[in-house]
């Protein structure tokens, strides 16, 4: 029971990590940004290809390598989703909702196979790994690899929420979120605010790719479209545009793919949390801590 649990907690927190970035744009601009699957996908590949610029260092001092990679990754992916905001959101934001999907889906397709022009269609082997001997507490086994990267998920997820909660910007964010036009009467610089909002929650899936690299070894230019699919997933479970509903969200979709592979078989995972989306939606259809009327972000 303890090594199910620990197993789903501990991939429960990367689907809170890359299901944030959802919740944070559908929250400001009710926008489902269907990229953000890819850009979790396109860190994955920073990370790979700054690794292998690194040559022997990442070898000697890993820990080191992950975080140095990691924060410019962070960077990299944050700025891509803003080139993204940029060119493909912005010019059609008072469009009607049905071309920014369809324009989402578009900018999806062309992180991916974009990857796939430049890296192969072929899997890639990921160039760090962090050893240690697993370890066993109250029944559960992990390894210092699985703290360390859980570590950091939780580390992340706690600095956005306190970004969002206690900062400047993250007034102006719900500002933003609660209603634009009076945001703008008080001074507040829109489109600034949603460039911040596309930077931090594609900086958030481009971690994540990295993090999930390091633990499953491989990357491919396809990995971005399942996950993505659960992070969503995560994001309505919990409560889209409500941050800590998407941080629980993420926590139980871990737990009941871990309790589902254990009890149906793992090739029942992904109908099992599919079909738990569809029930909670037909009892819940704001998900576990939505509201009718809330405050989004």
């Amino acid at each position: 029971m303890a090594q199910l649990i620990w197993d789903g907690l501990f991939v429960g927190a990367f689907y809170s990590l890359i299901a944030l970035g959802y919740s944070l744009v559908y929250g400001v601009i009710r926008l489902l940004n269907f990229a953000h699957g890819d850009l979790y996908m396109l860190g994955a590949f920073f990370g790979l290809w700054l690794l292998t610029a690194l040559g022997a260092f990442p070898a000697t001092l890993p820990v080191l390598a992950l975080l140095v990679v990691l924060v410019v990754v962070s960077l990299a992916t944050g700025l891509a989703g803003v080139a993204i905001e940029r060119v493909a959101y912005r010019p059609l934001r008072q469009a009607p909702r049905l071309s920014l999907l369809i324009t989402a889906v578009g900018a999806s397709f062309v992180v991916e196979y974009g990857v796939r022009i430049a890296a192969g269609p072929n899997p890639q082997v990921y160039p760090l790994r962090l050893d240690g001997e697993a370890l066993t507490l109250f029944g559960a086994r992990f390894t210092p690899q699985q703290l360390l990267l859980m570590g950091v998920a939780i580390a992340l997820m706690l600095g956005l929420d306190a970004w969002i909660n206690r900062s400047r910007d993250g007034r102006a964010i719900r500002a933003v979120a609660l209603d634009q036009k009076a945001a703008r009467l008080m001074g507040i610089d829109v489109d600034k605010v949603i460039s911040r909002v596309f930077f931090v929650g594609s900086a958030l899936a481009g971690a994540a790719g990295v993090m999930v690299g390091v633990f499953y070894g491989k990357v491919d230019f396809l990995m971005g479209f399942i996950i993505g699919l659960k992070a969503f997933t995560a994001a309505v479970i919990g409560g889209i545009g409500n941050l800590k509903g998407t941080m629980l969200g993420g926590l139980v979709l871990g737990l009941l793919e871990s309790f589902g592979s254990y009890w149906l078989g793992g090739e029942w995972r992904d109908v099992f949390a599919f079909g738990f989306l569809i029930l909670l939606l037909s009892v819940r259809p704001t998900g576990l801590l939505g509201a009718r009327e809330q405050e989004r972000v």
